[in-house]
This record gives structure tokens, C-alpha cells and sequence, in this order.
């Protein structure tokens, strides 16, 4: 069972790009985000047409995630992790979807990206990533067979990024940032692209600006957590680079892990 993350950066404007690798690549579950649509505009009918079905919790412009399945209807169980937005009064923002798919939970979030830091936009994600704690700390409880996957908006280690000094500012690498992912794994779960590459070097963004693609600037900031029922049904993982390269492509790259 081949379980995947992309953000797409708009699906609208990645269509092409997202079916292209859908059918080239067919991961059972495949969890997008940054979708950037309202509910009512998302191209449900598109996936339909070659064999997925999907859910998704949009919103206009912006943020925006889903989890399409191959062959079979994704079971929601739960959307959003009940935070306001960073301003008063916005509300809650579309960054969170769970669902069961084959008897496996699979949780697709947005995590907010925190900058500038310091500032509201950063006490926001350190909010979110202790919501988000909690909710994997419900899901432990289960001992059910769970995958936490996303764009976490969090480089883990000096290891995950081409150029330490070029990123020590942003809030993707603040202690404040790792610190809260770390307690992620630390209460049991495992990042597997980082167990499968212990020396780092494996990138998941590369910025459109200053030519980071071709000098391959890059960073690492797509993540796969398995609980330990996961864990220890997984046969393989990885990256699939090469989308990044293709025209009109999203400034992120699929990440995936196989299990049994």
C-alpha cells in the first residue's frame, strides 16, 4: 500500500502535472496540499476519471488540503485541529484532514509556515504544532495503524537543508520549530525518510526564485511520520525527485512510503 504526500501549490494550475503523476507513479493514497480552492471548485470529477475518489477541505486562495484514494471512497473521520488563525477573528484555516483508507489512518496537514518570525504568523505555528501533538497523542491511544503526513514547514536538522546560514532566519529552522517536531517523534513516531537517509542530503523544496532548482538549493521540509503499527509494516520509501524538473511543476516534490 503506497501512501504519498504533495503539495501541489494549486491544484488548478498543477492539474496536468498532478494526473501525469498519479497515473505514472499510482500510490493508493495520495494526500495533497496547498490545493488553493474553495470547496466547490475542486476537480473531484478530474481524479474520477482515472479510477480515484477524494475528499477535501478547501479554502478560497489559499492553504487547502486533500486525500484521494485509488479505488475506494477515504473515510473522514476528523477536519481541522480547532485553531483560529493567526488574526483575530479569522478563524479556523484548511490545513487538516483525516481519514481511514484500507483499514490504515492517514492524517494530511498544512502545517503554517510561520514567517516572519518573530510575530503572530510564528506563535500561530508553534500553536498549531501542540494542537497537533495532542491529536497524534488521541491517535497513539488507538494502536491502529496510522500515517501523520505533510508539508510540516519544518526543516528537522542542519542536515535536511543545501545552505544552514542561507535558512538561519526563517522560521522553518527555529529552535522553537525543531524543538516541536522532535517532541513528535519523540513520543514514539518515525520519520521515515529520515531513517531511511541518517546523512541527510534528501530534498522535498526548491524554491522557483534564484535558480535553486538547477543548483539544487534545496530543503527538506515533507515529511512521512508512522505510528509504531506503521512502523513496522513498512517495506520502502522515498522521494520522486524528477517531477520537480517538469514544466509548470510545484516547488515541492512527492514524498511516499510502501507498506506491507
Amino acid at each position: 500500500m503506497k501512501i504519498a504526500s504533495f503539495n501541489i501549490n494549486g491544484i488548478k494550475a498543477r492539474l496536468p502535472r498532478l494526473k501525469e503523476w498519479l497515473e505514472e507513479t499510482r500510490p493508493a493514497v495520495a494526500c495533497l496540499q496547498e490545493i488553493k480552492t474553495q470547496d466547490d471548485g475542486f476537480p473531484a470529477s478530474e481524479f474520477e476519471d482515472i479510477g480515484y475518489k477524494a475528499i477535501w477541505h478547501g479554502q478560497k486562495s489559499f492553504n487547502g488540503v486533500a486525500i484521494l484514494a485509488d479505488g475506494v471512497e477515504p473515510v473522514e473521520i476528523h477536519r481541522g485541529l480547532g485553531i483560529d488563525g493567526p488574526k483575530d477573528g479569522e478563524g479556523e484555516q484548511s490545513r487538516y484532514i483525516e481519514a481511514e483508507v484500507n483499514g490504515v489512518r492517514i492524517c494530511n496537514l498544512y502545517l503554517p509556515n510561520g514567517n516572519p518570525h518573530p510575530g503572530p504568523k510564528f506563535d500561530y505555528k508553534l500553536a498549531w504544532m501542540k494542537k497537533l501533538r495532542k491529536r497524534m497523542a488521541e491517535l497513539s491511544a488507538l494502536e491502529q495503524p496510522t500515517v501523520v503526513l505533510g508539508d510540516f514547514n519544518v526543516i528537522p536538522e542542519d542536515k535536511d537543508v543545501w545552505s544552514v546560514k542561507a535558512m538561519q532566519d526563517d522560521a522553518l529552522m527555529q529552535p522553537e520549530s525543531r524543538d516541536a517536531y522532535a517532541r513528535l517523534l519523540a513520543d514514539g513516531w518515525t520519520d521515515v525518510i529520515d531513517t531511511l537517509n541518517p546523512r541527510g542530503g534528501v530534498w522535498t523544496y526548491w524554491d522557483y526564485q534564484a535558480g535553486a532548482w538547477q543548483r539544487d538549493h534545496g530543503f527538506r521540509i515533507d515529511h512521512l511520520l508512522l505510528s509504531p503499527e506503521a512502523a513496522d509494516r513498512m517495506v520502502t520509501a522515498g522521494v520522486d525527485k524528477e517531477y520537480r524538473g517538469r514544466e509548470k511543476a510545484s516547488d515541492h516534490t512527492p514524498v511516499w512510503v510502501e507498506l506491507r
